[in-house]
């Protein structure tokens, strides 16, 4: 299915937390993304029948293949979290295997996996054989510079099972900080015969290229590179199908986007939610607005539609 879907469209959302909900999705989908990932989700907290955790499997509308990524660090959860996530409407499990954050790594969850290869690929085989759907991993080349396992770690993945692998060309202990070793990607991608996606620094279309030149891989993943420009996956689809160079985006049209986007949010969350959410977006989009300090100081007390509207009008035209 991967090898399909990707030979059409080989541009793929990132899995961002508080970023990649519904709304997000629905606008990058809008402007040519081929494949979406949801919020990180813990399985664990799905087994407990966590409330809000629920609210993350929504995917009502979304008619594409949406990936709903799990986190955990015991086979068991994993498989079960992934059978309730299926119930609700999955079409692909991912499996975070590449998050740095302190409070998520101590619990022996997301990138600490990255040391432990033979439980990284018991998870796998786990919720493989838990579920009928596809199931992906994203991970990152190592633990820190000292101890890069990325092409061993792959092959425990996919001799669990796994369908796709993302690769985020940096380590645990950079975060998202120095640059991200494209050269490891590619020794992952020669390494497996499953479908790999490269990730990591591409922010601009000739970044897209190159990634896809030099992994050899089947997609490229992207993330903070389509933060308040969500017209970023299209204009990469564009450039590497057709060679067409992206255009110079008005701030009138940039806040039409951003109109859009929070009125998905609000459809999906309700105003005063949307609205606190959608906060850390706006700064994202007016990067790079004359006195844009001033302008997201005003957005970040933003209540409203009608006040946002209001905002944009004076800061825009």
């Amino acid at each position: 299915m991967f090898k399909k879907l990707l030979a059409a469209n080989p541009i793929v959302q990132a899995p961002m937390a508080g970023v990649t909900d519904k709304a997000f999705r629905l606008i990058a989908r809008k402007f040519g993304c081929g494949l979406e990932y949801s919020e990180m989700i813990s399985a664990k907290a799905l087994t407990y029948k966590n409330k809000k955790t629920f609210e993350l499997l929504d995917t009502e509308g979304e008619e594409d293949y949406i990936a709903i990524q799990l986190f955990g660090s015991e086979s068991e959860t994993m498989a079960e979290g992934a059978q309730i996530a299926c119930e609700y409407g999955a079409k692909i499990i991912d499996i975070n295997m590449g998050c740095p954050v302190p409070k998520v790594v101590r619990n022996g969850e997301g990138s600490a996996l990255m040391r432990n290869p033979q439980l990284a690929g018991e998870i796998v085989r786990a919720v493989k054989d838990a579920v009928k759907v596809p199931v992906s991993v994203k991970m990152r080349i190592g633990w820190d510079e000292e101890s890069i396992n990325a092409v061993e770690f792959a092959q425990y993945l996919a001799q669990g099972g796994a369908d796709l692998l993302a690769v985020h060309g940096r380590t645990r202990s950079q975060y998202y900080s120095g640059k991200a070793n494209w050269a490891e990607i590619a020794k992952v991608k020669r390494a497996v015969e499953i479908p790999v996606l490269a990730n990591g620094d591409v922010n601009t279309v000739e970044d897209c290229r190159q990634i896809i030149e030099q992994t050899a891989c089947d997609g490229v993943m992207i993330g903070r590179g389509a933060l308040g420009r969500p017209w970023f996956y299209g204009e990469c689809l564009d450039y590497l199908k057709k060679g067409i160079l992206p255009k110079e985006w008005t701030w009138q049209e940039k806040r039409e986007v951003i109109l859009e986007h929070t009125k998905l949010a609000i459809a999906d969350k309700g105003e005063y939610l949307a609205m606190c959410q959608m906060r850390h977006h706006l700064a994202w989009y007016l990067k790079g607005l004359p006195h844009s300090a001033k302008a997201r100081q005003a957005l970040s007390t933003v209540a409203s539609l009608e006040e946002l509207e209001e905002l944009l009008k004076r800061y825009l035209d």
